[in-house]
Parts: structure tokens; sequence; C-alpha cells
């Protein structure tokens, strides 16, 4: 296994384009690797640092030194092994020195911020009521991030969440539910406020959380079915894009051409059928037995749109987050025999659909995380 393959989720997601490794790669992989094995809360030496990653000392060293002065990482005290000979000096994430802002457009009503420490964890959390649904405009995102970017010392970037296709270079390509199309969101903000700015997509972000903090593995698909439905690949712990940043996307797959309009123009599109929205409105004017109804369906729904990326890609684990009156046994045992049926095969583990582990703001939890590998990236 390469150092590019041991960093995982944390490795470079653009790496040296020649054949050849350029020493600028081969140092921004080795600060993935060491970064991964100490994050988030484990403390190795350089001694142990080296015989875990292959790295020569010099290297080690060098890669170290680097992340100490500028406050990744940060020393502990000495080992307690009873060993002979010097005792090494234990290394650890610093997780309180430097800060990241998130914000998180997902939500109909309102926007919510945080600033937050180097593991996702907030250290100020604000929220802001929008004027109109879904009615988001920079003026309003700057009103969000300006008290958390005044509060807040040592701030490395901003990252942004939001529906919608997002591409590598910030721009909202489409946006269903914000009504945006081609519209550049990073510019506007890294100009406003002098910090670089990370874009994605919402259950890109959320993924994140799930993968470094949940159960989610490196071979993964997130799906969030809220007000609309989003989804997101991890791939050898690379999350899957394509060719229009648009992965993952199932939201806008339709199943039933007969189905429900949908904003986006067709009908019967995964998000007219499951979405939390949509499930809600039905729900609401239901009796119980047709509730368990609605919601075997949707899972049937579910298992179908879930059985084509599922069965491309090999994936061994499928998270779905959500509301638990929607994202419960009944939908998710739909789910998973529909996928069972559509999948199952000799060759083919079977692939476990699961409620997410991860609960609270995953978002913005996430979002900050892929401000911090751009960071680690890029630095």
């Amino acid at each position: 296994m390469t150092a590019y393959q041991q960093s995982g989720i944390w490795a470079p997601h653009n790496p040296g384009q020649s054949g050849k490794a350029s020493p600028a790669d081969a140092r921004r992989t080795n600060r993935s690797l060491i970064f991964s094995l100490l994050f988030p809360d484990v403390q190795l030496s350089r001694a142990e640092l080296g015989r875990r990653t292959g790295l020569s000392r010099v290297a080690v060293s060098d890669v170290v030194n680097s992340m100490l002065s500028c406050h990744l990482l940060r020393e502990n005290g000495r080992e307690s092994n009873g060993g002979k000979g010097k005792r090494g000096t234990l290394l650890s994430v610093d997780p309180d020195t430097l800060h990241i802002i998130s914000i998180d457009l997902s939500q109909p009503h309102l926007i919510q911020g945080e600033a937050t420490n180097l593991l996702g964890e907030p250290v100020m959390h604000v929220e802001h009521a929008l004027r109109a649904v879904n009615h988001v405009d920079f003026d309003t995102i700057n009103e969000v991030i300006t008290p958390l970017h005044a509060a807040t010392q040592n701030v490395i970037g901003i990252g942004l969440a939001m529906p919608g296709v997002v591409d590598g270079n910030g721009l909202v390509k489409r946006s269903t539910l914000l009504g945006w199309r081609n519209v550049d969101v990073r510019t506007p903000i890294e100009r406003r406020f002098s910090l670089p700015v990370t874009v994605n997509n919402d259950a890109t972000a959320a993924m994140f959380t799930e993968r470094l903090f949940g159960k989610g593995g490196p071979n993964m698909m997130f799906v969030r079915l809220r007000r609309g439905v989003g989804g997101a690949v991890l791939l050898g712990d690379v999350p899957v894009f394509g060719e229009n940043h648009a992965g993952g996307e199932i939201g806008h797959i339709s199943l039933d051409p007969q189905g429900p309009p949908c904003a986006c123009g067709k009908r019967g599109c995964l998000e007219r059928l499951v979405s939390a929205t949509s499930l809600h409105a039905r729900l609401q004017r239901s009796d119980e037995r047709m509730r368990a109804s609605i919601l075997r369906e949707a899972g049937t729904y579910l298992g179908t749109a879930l059985s084509m990326p599922v069965g491309l890609l090999d994936l061994a684990d499928v998270c779905v987050y959500g509301q638990s009156d929607i994202v419960n046994d009944t939908l998710l045992s739909a789910a998973q025999a529909q996928l069972d049926l559509l999948t199952g095969s000799s060759f083919h583990t079977r692939t476990i659909i699961r409620r997410c582990e991860c609960e609270g703001e995953i978002t913005l939890r996430g979002e900050a995380l892929s401000v911090l590998h751009d960071y680690l990236e890029n630095r």
C-alpha cells in the first residue's frame, strides 16, 4: 500500500498530474499520512510515526516540525514505556489553536453557521432566519459569517455547504431548491473576508462527518432524506464527483415517468417520492395502516434507486440520514429487501442499508472537516 493510499480520507484530492511526484507532492502526501494517524485524538512519538508510515527519520522530523510550527500538531510530554533508552515525545493533533468557519445553506427557513476547532466541534453558533423560504443571497451569507469571523482567532478558512451541484471551483452549477444556476459562491466570499473558501454539496459535507466520527467506511454512500434527496459517494476514501460534479446525486433519477411533477421538469423523481417533505405531506393525511404502507413504498423506491450505484461501484455500506419518523425500521427494511432483490448474487457481498450513526449538525461539522482537508492539501 502506498503512502497516498494509507492517508485515507485525508489524502490530497488533487495529487501531482505528472508521472513523477514532485517534492511538494511528497510533502503533501506525508503530511496527510501523519495527520491521518493522529486524527482525531491519537498520541504517537516521532519514532512510532516512522515505524507506521515507513518514512525515514529525517522525513518524519521535517513534516512534524512543519506541522508543529503551524499549530496542526502539538507535543504532549514523554512516552510512558518501561524500556531502556530515551522516551519519545508524544504528538497529537492540536485541536484548539486553529479555527474554521462553517456555514449550512441547506435549510429552507434559516442559515446556520459555526466557528469550530480542528475537530469540527463548535465554539460559537449563530442562526439567521430567512425573509422567505430559500431566499439566500450574499448579503445574508455575509451577515452570518461576519460575527463568527469577528469573534474567532486563527481562522484557516470558510466552508459553505449547500444543496445542488457544486464544482471544484466553488461554482454552484445548479441548485433546484435555491433556484441558483451558475452562481460563483467562492470568489465574493474570499474577497470579502480574505480567507480561502471551500464549497460543497451538503450531502458530501455530511458524509465526511459519518466517515470520520460514525460508522462509515472507505467505500460508502450517504443519502439524506430531507426537503430533497441528497447523495454522496466515497470510493477508496475519495469522494466521487463525476464529470459534472453531480456524483451521488440520485434525487432527480426518474423512477416513475407518470409520477408527480418535479421542480427539475421531470416526473416521478426520487425526490418527489421519498423526500421528507413529500412523505410528511402524505403521512399527515393518512391513518396508521396507510402510513406504514406509504413508508414501505418509499423504501422500495429508495432500494430501487440505490441498486444502480451499489451494483456499479460494489459499495459495502449505505448510510441514510433523516428524521426518525421517516428514516425508521419500516422504510429501511423495505429498502434493504428491494436492494437485496436487485443486487444479490454469489459475487456481491450483501450491502447494508443503515441509519446514520452521527446526529446533530453533521453538515456543519463535515464542512469544517472539508476546509481542514483543503488546508492540509494546500498548506
